[in-house]
């Protein structure tokens, strides 16, 4: 599962409306929410976001996301990965939807680790 960083991590009510102001879509909730509602049982699998490029900016959704599944003891396919984008609104930098192809085709693949 995946989301963009918002604010350092992930979105929250606030951030999600600064991004609407902004010219995103509307959305009321998001991965944050999802987690406390999917509990224990729903948290197999791999973890991402997206993030501007910027070597000034910490902060990543998908290490935040990746810790409720560890906090349970389940075993993440790979380590949380981040894809660049330019500037806050996108498009994927140069390259990095074809990393994402890549890392998806890992995570499917025997073993399913990266």
């Amino acid at each position: 599962m995946g989301t963009p960083t918002h604010a350092f991590g992930l979105s929250r009510e606030g951030t999600r409306e600064d991004a609407h102001r902004r010219g995103g879509g509307l959305i009321t909730s998001g991965v944050r929410e999802w987690l406390d509602a999917a509990g224990r049982a729903s948290l197999d699998g791999a973890t991402f976001d997206t993030h501007v490029r910027h070597p000034d900016l910490p902060g990543h959704a998908g290490r935040k996301i990746a810790r409720r599944p560890r906090k349970f003891g389940c075993r993440l396919a790979a380590d949380p990965e981040t894809f660049y984008v330019d500037g806050y609104e996108g498009p994927l930098l140069p390259g990095e939807l074809d990393r994402a192809r890549e890392w998806g085709a890992r995570l499917g693949g025997p073993g399913g680790r990266t």
